[in-house]
């Protein structure tokens, strides 16, 4: 979307037209044999048709969303938003490996420079285990009422439903899941993930929560 935000096209269907990026392909306006259209839209998925209108959708919400922190530039550092959550996720007591090449949590770090394979540079002595999902399941559950169990249902309860979304919003920004991690876990689309996350951050906000005890 650097072609919107930056003013060179006005909106999304004008990004669908601009041949100097990627979206052109992903929406099939253009071709180019080197550019994997496949592996992006299975993510969003199983038919063409459904992957593209889902993916768009995915992309308009995003730019809705503005300028990120936890997107911009590269290395775990600003990945995670910033030293301010850098500092937040070790007093939670989690560590990840970085790589100032990469823009990604440790997992996706990881994964790269195995594929590629090399070590982390510089060498990076964070080791310890992550922050769970289950330790922020228990905490929503607390907070809520509910079984952690009940959280992971498919259950159309607004309070299940809002649980989720906490859940999702302090997976994402606090500890800094993936949203593709979250999305396997809860059996849900990548998008839906995306909108809880939204919608968990406004409960918490307006609720005072915290996602460790005071």
């Amino acid at each position: 979307m650097n072609p919107l935000r930056a003013g060179t096209v006005a909106d999304l269907k004008a990004l669908d037209e601009y041949p100097y990026c990627g979206q052109g392909r992903l929406v099939g306006k253009f071709e180019n044999s080197w550019q994997d259209v496949k592996y992006v839209l299975k993510f969003f998925g199983d038919s063409l048709g459904t992957a593209r209108r889902r993916y768009r959708e995915f992309l308009a919400e995003g730019f809705a969303q503005g300028r990120r922190p936890d997107l911009v530039g590269g290395g775990l550092i600003r990945s995670a938003g910033g030293w301010s959550a850098i500092k937040k996720m070790r007093r939670m007591g989690e560590y990840q490996k970085g790589d100032e090449r990469l823009l990604g949590d440790g997992e996706f770090v990881e994964k790269v420079l195995h594929h590629a394979e090399e070590t982390l540079k510089p060498p990076c002595p964070l080791r310890a285990p992550a922050f769970g999902f289950s330790k922020i399941l228990n905490r929503v559950a607390e907070l809520t009422g509910l079984k952690p169990e009940d959280i992971l249902t498919t259950g159309r309860s607004r309070t299940v439903a809002a649980a989720r979304s906490m859940a999702c919003f302090w997976a994402v920004r606090e500890v800094g899941l993936s949203q593709t991690q979250l999305s396997q876990t809860l059996q849900i689309s990548q998008p839906a993930i995306s909108k809880a996350v939204s919608r968990g951050e406004k409960i918490v906000k307006d609720n005072a929560f915290s996602l460790m005890r005071e």
